[in-house]
């Protein structure tokens, strides 16, 4: 049985981490947030301790050390923009980190996180779930080996957001890296793993990003990969769902369509983030080097930069 810790308990995606940490038979021994709001933790580890500040949440951590209970992973909810920063401090604390996505919001974080990860003995992890959702590697499999004229594919995803959202980190560019980041992040990764080049460590200067509308609750625009050029509008806002969906009493919408036809992914979402937890403490599970392309993507979006290649540094962002 493997001991974890949680950074950001009071999220929305928290619950997911604990299910997983409790379905693949391990224990949460401490979590901290700055809100109080955690009552979820009953429901997976109520023994767990607690913080509401971060310098006695490591001076616990510590402690446990030194009395021989060793953290040996970080699993890390906060906010996207404070990701790089809570990952190095899993890393310091001689443990693993899992993290959720972004991983971080710039492509230069990531190069400085592989340095410290090759200098420690641990890995950084992060959740790119859809790669383990069966429809997604179907298709993976389909068009693994397609050599063909570019597939036109059309993504469309609309998560609809209370008036709360603009009041919170989400809300914030700097915080979240924008509605391009925060909500898409994850189909940038699938669009890139199925159509992208299939190295992971290739330099990105055959993707090209064109953004045709941004603004704080949707964005849209044109990516063109090695084998396909996909059409992508993201939106949290109500009323771009369409009225198919609204007339069941959906308030989101997610298609993709591959040279017209749907893939249909739907379902199957449950599980994804124990399937991910069990690739990682099987040795396995993804890492800085899967995540970097769509934090590229991601960070290239959010400039607003028209129809330009990549290869980037941090000069593109300054």
């Amino acid at each position: 049985m493997k001991h974890f810790a949680l950074i950001g308990a009071a999220g929305y995606i928290a619950p997911r981490h604990m299910k997983a940490i409790q379905e693949t038979g391990n224990h949460l021994v401490a979590a901290y947030d700055p809100n109080d709001s955690v009552g979820i933790i009953d429901s997976y580890f109520p023994e767990a301790d607690f913080f509401t500040e971060f310098e006695r949440f490591d001076r616990h951590l510590e402690k446990l050390r030194r009395s021989g209970t060793k953290v040996d992973y970080v699993s890390i909810c906060s906010p996207n923009y404070l990701h790089d920063a809570h990952i190095r401090f899993a890393l310091r604390n001689g443990a693993h980190a899992i993290c959720e996505k972004p991983i971080v919001l710039n492509p230069w974080n990531i190069d400085l996180l592989r340095e410290l990860e090759a200098e420690s003995s641990h890995r950084v992890y992060t959740i790119l779930q859809l790669r383990l959702h069966p429809a997604i590697i179907a298709l993976k499999k389909k068009y693994e080996h397609y050599q063909g004229p570019a597939l036109d594919v059309d993504l469309e995803y609309v998560t609809s957001r209370g008036r709360w959202y603009d009041h919170s980190w989400k809300g914030d560019v700097s915080k979240s890296g924008g509605i391009a980041t925060n909500i898409g992040i994850h189909f940038f990764d699938m669009l890139a793993w199925i159509f992208g080049d299939p190295d992971p460590n290739a330099p990105m200067g055959g993707v090209e990003v064109e953004v045709d509308t941004m603004s704080d609750h949707t964005a849209s625009g044109t990516l063109s990969f090695a084998k396909a050029k996909v059409k992508w509008m993201l939106s949290i806002d109500a009323a771009m769902v369409p009225e198919q969906a609204k007339s069941k009493g959906q308030r989101t919408w997610r298609r993709i369509l591959v040279d017209g036809q749907e893939i249909e992914f739907s379902e199957g979402f449950t599980d994804l983030h124990t399937a991910s937890y069990r690739d990682i403490l099987e040795g396995r599970g993804f890492g800085l080097a899967d995540a970097k392309r769509s934090v590229e993507i991601a960070a290239k979006i959010r400039e607003g930069n028209h129809s330009q290649s990549f290869g980037m540094s941090s000069n593109d962002f300054q």
